[in-house]
């Protein structure tokens, strides 16, 4: 079993020939460049895609950091408004020379000239 020779085969070589080579060898080249020049491109194009993706998501994250922080203060202005509200009655209330007399019975056992106070335990405290 011999085995199969390819034999080699010589080329035309014409000016025709010689400038369909050069023509196909220019075109090769420039699929090489323009495929190139198309994964540059793509390469380029998804790092600026990945920066604003992950910008965005980023700043999507703040913004509902921060409003969960605004719910939360908006929550304390209203006590504190309320505290406000309570604290100018309670000066109101303060400038009363009764208020005074009833708040100072009440808490520091200060009593008239004859009075006698009792203290009388509230139901719901257990001893």
């Amino acid at each position: 079993m011999a085995a199969i020779r390819k034999q080699k085969v010589t080329q035309i070589q014409t000016p025709y020939v010689t400038n369909y080579e050069q023509s196909e060898q220019k075109n090769n080249m420039k699929r090489k460049g323009l495929f190139r020049r198309l994964i540059a491109f793509a390469i380029f194009a998804a790092i600026i895609s990945y920066g604003l993706i992950s910008t965005l998501v980023a700043q999507s994250a703040v913004i509902r950091e921060k409003e969960t922080e605004r719910q939360l203060l908006d929550e304390q202005l209203v006590k504190l408004k309320e505290e406000q509200i309570y604290l100018e009655e309670e000066i109101v209330k303060l400038n009363d020379d009764e208020y005074i007399a009833k708040i100072a019975r009440r808490d520091y056992f200060l009593s008239k000239d004859g009075e006698i106070i009792f203290k009388i335990a509230d139901e719901s405290s257990s001893y």
